[in-house]
């Protein structure tokens, strides 16, 4: 018998729900830092085994309050989770204060398929802390299963994958079995490369970029194969383009040294990048911009 299906992961900003994916398919495909709203699309990657397909749907951090439209384009893509998944994994931490919407209660209690109650980082965590957020958690949240784990140490996460494949029903793979997600090679180059942004710049600054490549080239080179990459980081403002090259270039500099290392890895090739940035007013507001990176049908 082959089971299959579709499993999305839903929860507050920063919990842990790139992690946690991240853990499960043994692959490094969601970007990860310690700041909030650092997934902004929803990304699928698919567990392939001889008798079963799992696909993971990670969703960005349900923001309460939207203060743009891309925000709110990035709670849609969260939103739609609760609507075509198998089994829902709701992803709560033992760090921050539990917090859910009416809204969202009234939702989930009204989905008929499987939910999980996932709480992360309990190695952080005595087992009274996790019975409690439990609690707290069921009381208002219908769940069929809860389960305790720590995605970064990958504790819990072979019984969260049994639970989740005890909900699956038998079906065919809805993916090639070599393939583990949807998205193509540039996005991920986007990624990796808004992931430094993240990790190396302050405040407003990663919220205010998105990364575009506009090509993506093999070329040969005197060592041989060689990926020229080109990629735009649009910002809403001239000082946050000032910010992003710095003195003398030293900032984006290491920004493209860093980037290209991690790419490289993923890509297992030698890679030219060459950045640009470039000021874009208020795109986050922008329908038009927001569709063409993606953010709006």
């Amino acid at each position: 018998m082959h089971k299959s299906g579709f499993v999305n992961i839903i929860g507050k900003p920063n919990v842990g729900k790139s992690t946690l994916l991240n853990a499960l398919i043994g692959e490094k495909l969601s970007i990860i830092t310690n700041k909030p709203q650092t997934t902004r699309h929803r990304i699928i990657a698919i567990i392939n085994e001889e008798d079963y397909q799992v696909v993971f749907s990670d969703t960005p951090g349900i923001i309460t309050d939207p203060h743009y439209k891309m925000q709110t384009a990035m709670n849609s893509f969260a939103y739609s989770a609760l609507e075509d998944a198998d089994v829902l994994l709701y992803l709560t931490d033992t760090v921050e204060p539990p917090e859910i919407s009416d809204e969202l209660v009234q939702q989930l209690n009204n989905m008929e398929s499987p939910k999980i109650l996932v709480i992360n980082k309990m190695d952080i965590s005595n087992t009274e802390q996790i019975g409690e957020i439990q609690k707290w958690w069921m009381d208002k949240v219908q769940f069929d299963q809860v389960c305790a784990i720590s995605a970064m140490e990958k504790v819990g996460t072979n019984e969260l994958l049994t639970l989740i494949l005890g909900h699956l029903s038998e079906g065919p793979a809805y993916y090639p079995k070599d393939q583990f997600t949807d998205k193509s090679e540039r996005f991920f180059v986007s990624e990796i490369i808004r992931e430094k942004i993240l990790q190396l710049y302050h405040q407003e600054i990663p919220y205010s970029c998105e990364v575009i490549v506009n090509s993506f080239k093999e070329r040969e080179s005197k060592s041989g194969p060689m990926i020229h990459i080109m990629a735009d980081i649009i910002v809403n403002r001239k000082t946050q383009k000032s910010i992003i090259i710095g003195k003398g270039g030293s900032a984006i500099k290491k920004l493209g040294t860093e980037a290209r290392k991690d790419i490289e890895t993923f890509l297992e090739q030698k890679v030219f990048l060459e950045l640009h940035v470039k000021v874009k007013e208020k795109w986050r507001d922008d329908d038009r911009s927001l569709k063409s990176y993606g953010y709006l049908q």
